[in-house]
């Protein structure tokens, strides 16, 4: 297997997420162009420890699941200074992740099984429900939203991924709801989440 960059965030993104960068590290701005000049995607990686930029001394823990995101848009805003905005695709696992020029990570992955495409179960549309009023409250307040349409509220996977992506949740959660095979096992824990903070009183 050819390893690939890696992008560790505080941060999970999941199938069809959208992620908004500014990229100024020289690691970054590097990976960001290739993968541009070639079309290719990277490996988004929750981090464990240590911080998205990187502090002398500091160490990165990733975690072992991530998502392959492809650049969609980009702007150069300064020389050094990138926005970018990807869309994650493919599901995978890190094997071998290693530091490599410039600071940046490396991993080789082997990827997971796309999610089947799923109705959302009646026992589970509340938490549909609550994603599609999250998605109009934001229409109304904000200019740039982290996700994008089609919206699709009746797939399981989308609604699971969706709900996964804006949820307080930590990393450590997210990483293990990614790894999930089953997206209507990964939509009934998140339920369950809601549940316990009062999300149906």
């Amino acid at each position: 297997m050819t390893p690939i960059p890696l992008f560790p965030l505080q941060q999970v993104l999941f199938p069809d997420g959208i992620l908004h960068l500014q990229i100024f590290e020289v690691r970054y701005l590097h990976m960001i162009r290739r993968c541009i000049e070639e079309e290719a995607s990277f490996g988004v990686v929750g981090l464990l420890s240590g911080g998205e930029v990187r502090k002398p001394g500091e160490e990165e823990t990733l975690t072992d699941v991530g998502t392959l995101a492809r650049v969609e848009t980009s702007e150069t805003v300064m020389p050094g200074l990138m926005r970018v905005q990807c869309r994650g695709s493919s599901r995978f696992l890190v094997e071998n992740p290693q530091v490599g020029q410039f600071g940046l990570w490396m991993g080789e992955v082997k990827l997971l099984a796309p999610d089947p495409e799923l109705p959302v179960p009646p026992a589970l549309q509340r938490s549909a429900d609550v994603l599609g009023s999250t998605i109009a409250d934001m229409q109304r307040r904000l200019t740039t939203l982290p996700l994008a349409p089609p919206f699709r509220l009746d797939d399981c996977a989308w609604v699971a991924n969706r709900l996964a992506e804006l949820l307080p949740i930590s990393v450590v959660q997210k990483a293990e709801l990614l790894e999930m095979a089953d997206p209507q096992r990964r939509l009934a824990w998140l339920d369950r989440w809601l549940e316990g903070r009062g999300a149906w009183d």
